[in-house]
């Protein structure tokens, strides 16, 4: 691992706005590395230093001075993460425009609804998405102007849209990029909340907010000019974009952008970063293949992955005081499991890193105690979009992993009704767009930002317990938080996703999307030919599962068990609306999708 010991920060008060960050940040390093792009005409990787992007960033924002937009005005950007990304943002930003992130994953139908609900002028889009959009062109008459980065289209929609390839609209040359905003309180990013449920609703945030927030991460978790991040969560995400993107810049670290999330293995094996960030459902995919990997091998194999997991985590414990360190021969046995374990699965994400962060939605025990265990540095966050979005973070030196950690510094918390979690601090948004009555619903006078979340505090981290919206009620009255069941299923590498339902009903019961290869595994295991569409529903094949399924709920409460279930072999995908592109569950979709076989096992009597 390099030696991590620059310090070279940049201060919210230095910037005053996030295109004064980059201004700052070429002045200071011009020949350093920013960003590392994967160069698909010539296949190979490019690197970009920041007086690059600086020249770059200059063209966009000159082009984007022609278009004639007022300050205040909304421009949306649709496109996967890059350079492009990076220079249009910061061009908009400059120029006093706001910036509205979309996920280019996206239904057509949200992307309509965003554009029009925010009154974009103009749009940017990695060239795939326009032609889905401009049939619904009626949901969003303010959009003048469309950009495709991809690709030779240039014409003029009969609707009025002006549409151009980014290749034939950026000036050949312009002068270097100069901020031209300096009110730290200015609007800077409208961002749509993914939301699990309704329609998203857009969360103003300041150049203030995010710049505070970065700092605020920066002064739990410090970074170094060193550091290089393998960005692959959506820049449309707040948590990627603050910590992602924001952050290295205000640290001088640099960016390499993923090519795809189906060659983030490779990916990471080529950049090796020190820093990653991401949602709990790349971790448990790591999790779910070591275990897979696992179940194909001897027990000698399984008791030395056991063994390396249980020393490891005992080492962690004793490291941060909370434990005994490991006996004698145990401390012997390290060096060798470690090297024939522990670091092999490391060498698999790079084998440099010195920290990876799980923020977005709450990361399993048995998950987070693996990693761990491995010599993972995993900590895990809190936040939301509202709060620009970090909340919380873990300290390496005082990591409780079943926590999110201790507030940033600068960050107020305190419990409120039914244990709701309350956050007040710089990062917190004006409010929702042209929504005033939900703003005055979650942010009171005082600046306090209801989150919605339940948490309890002890030894000065938080626990989050779970969403309010997010309690089944059953008929007999029991409650029941159903992410917490959902979570242990999915510890199971035959589970590759499920939903608890029963709202209203005697029971509960789940939809699950069991994973292929281990599904044909436990198939044959029965004397069941995986083959046969027939093997899925049998009712041989039911009871197995819900037995497997209770194993995993054997620590909840006595009616938290699972009496009814629904397998599938059909994954739910965020192309398919059935998941945010964070990944979380929507439930209400899922839920209209399977309406049916959800009403046949509620009808039929339970195993």
């Amino acid at each position: 691992m390099p030696n991590l010991h620059t310090l070279d920060l940049l201060s919210c008060d230095e910037a005053l706005t996030l295109p004064g960050l980059l201004q700052r940040r070429i002045e200071k390093t011009p020949d350093a590395v920013a960003y590392r792009q994967f160069d698909a005409e010539r296949q190979a990787w490019k690197s970009y230093t920041w007086r690059e992007v600086g020249a770059l960033a200059g063209r966009w924002q000159q082009a984007l001075a022609q278009e004639n937009l007022a300050p205040g005005e909304r421009v949306a950007v649709c496109l996967s993460n890059s350079v492009a990304w990076v220079c249009f943002d910061q061009a908009a930003l400059s120029l006093g425009l706001v910036v509205v992130p979309l996920y280019p994953t996206d239904s057509p139908g949200n992307i309509a609804y965003i554009l029009g609900d925010c009154g974009a002028k103009l749009l940017l889009d990695g060239g795939e998405q326009w032609a889905l959009l401009e049939p619904l062109r009626e949901k969003f008459p303010a959009l003048q102007r469309v950009l495709c980065l991809d690709g030779e289209q240039e014409a003029s929609a009969e609707s009025g849209i002006a549409v151009s390839s980014v290749a034939n609209w950026l000036p050949k040359q312009a002068e270097s990029f100069r901020n031209q905003v300096s009110d730290p309180q200015a609007l800077a990013s409208i961002v749509y909340t993914s939301g699990t449920t309704g329609r998203p609703k857009g969360v103003m945030l300041t150049h203030r907010n995010m710049l505070w927030d970065a700092q605020a991460v920066l002064q739990a978790v410090p970074g170094y000019r060193e550091d290089v991040y393998l960005s692959f969560l959506p820049l449309s995400h707040t948590f990627e974009r603050t910590v992602g993107y924001y952050l290295p810049i205000m640290a001088g670290s640099c960016v390499a952008f993923a090519r795809s999330t189906q060659q983030l293995r490779e990916d990471l094996l080529i950049i090796r970063p020190t820093n990653l960030i991401a949602v709990p459902r790349i971790f448990e995919r790591i999790h779910a293949g070591l275990q897979r990997q696992l179940q194909e091998r001897g027990p000698l194999a399984r008791w030395l992955f056991n063994c390396t997991v249980d020393i490891g985590w005992r080492r962690f414990e004793a490291e941060q005081g909370r434990g005994k360190p490991p006996g004698s021969l145990q401390q012997l046995l390290w060096p060798l499991l470690k090297r024939l374990v522990a670091d092999k699965v490391l060498a698999r994400l790079g084998g440099q890193l010195r920290i990876a962060v799980s923020g977005g939605a709450p990361l399993s025990q048995p998950v987070s105690r693996c990693l761990v265990g491995l010599g993972l540095p995993l900590v895990q966050g809190y936040g939301l979009t509202e709060a620009a979005p970090v909340v919380c973070a873990n300290r390496q030196i005082n990591n409780i992993p079943t926590s999110v950690g201790e507030p940033l510094p600068g960050v107020e918390i305190r419990i409120g009704d039914n244990a709701e979690l309350l956050v007040r601090s710089p990062s917190v948004m004006r409010g929702y767009w042209n929504r005033p009555q939900d703003t005055a619903n979650v942010l009171d006078t005082e600046g306090w930002l209801r989150t919605g979340d339940q948490a309890r505090v002890a030894d000065g981290h938080v626990f989050i317990q779970g969403r309010l919206k997010e309690i089944l009620i059953t008929s007999t009255g029991e409650k029941i938080a159903p992410v917490d069941m959902e979570m242990a299923l999915c510890q199971d590498p035959l589970f590759e996703q499920a939903l608890v339902v029963g709202e209203g009903k005697p029971y509960l019961a789940a939809l699950v999307v069991l994973e292929y290869a281990a599904w044909q595994l436990f198939a044959a295991s029965l004397s069941l030919n995986p083959s046969d569409p027939a093997a899925l529903q049998s009712s041989q094949m039911q009871r197995a599962l819900l037995d497997r399924a209770n194993r995993w709920l054997e620590d909840f409460p006595g009616h938290a068990r699972i009496r009814a279930l629904y397998p599938t072999l059909q994954p739910w995908t965020v192309e398919d609306d059935l998941l945010t592109p964070t990944l979380k569950l929507k439930r209400a979709q899922i839920e209209n999708v399977y309406a049916e076989q959800i009403r046949m096992i509620f009808n039929k009597r339970p195993i």
